[in-house]
């Protein structure tokens, strides 16, 4: 039998998302927060349930957590890009704050939310990094004034793209723990306890890999993973396409310039437009417009 993902969200929750495995979930959101936010503790909002699933594979498998001091943490691995990605980002992050107040609550009982999104494509195509963290700030100053919102995404095919990529590779990119957790979610099929190189040698990660390996679904859940897994496959090779498709017409648009720069030059030193035609393949009436 083919191996479980831990990128298929149904697979993500039922590792990160159940009481027995909170120490693997605040090993991964203290991997990802800042000093301020770090926990020792959390309490899971919306634990796993299978009896919560939906036949739709585009099915929110979120992880709702809260820290000791208050703080929301709402952790979510999306299978594929959709249209408004960044809208939907936001508006869960508004939920998970403003579920907090109770009727006659007063504002300021309100803790900071952090949203955490972990994402199987490119969501933000300027940014280098594969972790980036977003808050609202002053727009010529810089400084931060609603502290209490925060956003993270990580977007996993900034850390491997390469699906051939060998483990020593992978291991020369962890440098900090959330390397770590990413080499695990985008490679675990590399991944070996008992022979893990000493920059994965993490009793958390280790922990993952056992849980991973010995993760059983009933017929049900196998449905919904199929299903999903089936999801991320079209897309996958969907985004493949488009960059082959990039590829070549960039290459045909390279040519085509420099057949143009061919002509001028011939055109500047006299050279019939019958002799420029021949030697470039430009027609007539294309060398004649320069």
């Amino acid at each position: 039998m083919e191996r479980i993902s831990p990128r298929i969200d149904i697979a993500f929750k039922k590792i990160f998302g159940v009481e027995e495995n909170k120490d693997l979930l605040i090993s991964l959101i203290n991997s990802i927060v800042g000093k301020d936010d770090q926990v020792s503790e959390v309490t899971l909002l919306n634990p796993y349930n299978p009896k919560s699933f939906k036949k739709d594979k585009l099915s929110i498998l979120d992880i709702k957590a809260k820290g000791a001091s208050g703080k929301r943490f709402n952790i979510e691995i999306q299978i594929a890009d959709e249209a408004d990605y960044d809208k939907r980002a936001l508006y869960y992050w508004a939920k998970l704050y403003t579920e907090q107040l109770k009727v006659a609550q007063d504002y300021s009982t309100l803790s900071k939310a952090i949203g955490i999104h972990i994402l199987n494509f490119t969501s933000i195509p300027k940014a280098r990094d594969y972790h980036n963290v977003f808050h609202i700030t002053e727009k010529n100053v810089g400084f931060k004034y609603f502290e209490d919102l925060e956003l993270h995404t990580i977007e996993l095919n900034k850390f491997t793209d390469n699906p051939n990529e060998d483990l020593a590779s992978i291991v020369a990119k962890v440098k900090t723990s959330l390397d770590m957790w990413s080499a695990f979610l985008t490679r675990n099929d590399l991944l070996k306890v008992d022979n893990l190189p000493k920059e994965l040698n993490d009793a958390n990660l280790k922990k993952a890999i056992n849980v991973l390996e010995v993760m059983n679904f009933s017929e049900e859940e196998r449905d919904f993973y199929e299903d999903h897994l089936k999801w991320l496959r079209i897309e996958a090779n969907t985004l493949k396409k488009y960059e082959q498709k990039g590829k070549a017409e960039g290459r045909a648009e390279g040519k085509a310039e420099e057949k143009i720069e061919i002509a001028k030059k011939m055109l500047a030193k006299n050279h019939s437009i019958s002799d420029i035609s021949d030697l470039t393949g430009l027609s007539a009436e294309e060398i004649s417009k320069l």
